[in-house]
């Protein structure tokens, strides 16, 4: 527990500017829903984390929330006041990755285009 104290204390005094940039696009669509959401819950301080985790029928799963913490080792990008960061496990997986957000009859939610997916599972939560 105290490794990731610190690791967050450190990453803290970091200037946003500072640290590596990653290959994740985020479109302006998802860029707008994003800043709305911010808006709603009136904060100012969150940016949009994406990372990758073990998980799902296929292997690994795709996480995005909102944190307020930037951790040592975290690559971030801002798109049009919208800070997306990645931590450096999963840069790798989601290097050249495009974020969208859909709003039709059929499906409303962010989408992420992957071009490092070697397949998907047939719900399409997970990939691998």
């Amino acid at each position: 527990m105290t490794a990731n104290a610190n690791e967050v204390t450190s990453a803290a005094n970091v200037a946003v500017a500072d640290l590596p940039a990653h290959g994740v696009l985020i479109s302006d669509v998802a860029a707008g829903k994003v800043r709305s959401l911010l808006e709603q819950e009136g904060r100012t301080d969150l940016r949009l984390r994406v990372a990758v985790q073990p998980g799902g029928c296929s292997g690994l799963i795709y996480q995005l929330y909102f944190d307020e913490r930037l951790l040592e080792g975290d690559a971030v990008r801002e798109f049009d006041g919208v800070e997306v960061v990645i931590d450096k496990m999963s840069v790798p997986y989601l290097d050249g990755a495009s974020i969208d957000f859909e709003d039709t009859i059929s499906k409303q939610g962010f989408t992420i285009d992957n071009p490092n997916a070697g397949g998907s599972c047939a719900c399409g939560d997970s990939f691998h």
